[in-house]
């Protein structure tokens, strides 16, 4: 099972790319666990300067945007 870690501290975008990576995973049909990491070391121990931020299994994919649900289904397939 994948896990999609989203890192941002909760701001509107931070919380944009939680929804759009989770509907893209359900969308995919992808068995996955969406979390999102807010604490900033935790973010920081990624190499995380700018958010939002996404990680699938602890690898950085993007960071500094909100790509839309096409984009990212990309990016799970």
């Amino acid at each position: 099972m994948k896990k999609i870690q989203i890192l941002g501290t909760g701001c509107p975008k931070c919380r944009k790319l939680y929804n759009n990576a989770k509907e893209a995973a359900d969308s995919l049909g992808i068995e996955c666990e969406v979390v999102k990491i807010e604490n900033i070391a935790d973010i920081a121990a990624f190499g995380v300067m700018l958010t939002p931020a996404l990680a699938i299994d602890g690898d950085v994919k993007l960071v500094g945007k909100v790509p839309g649900v096409e984009e990212l289904k990309i990016i799970l397939a």
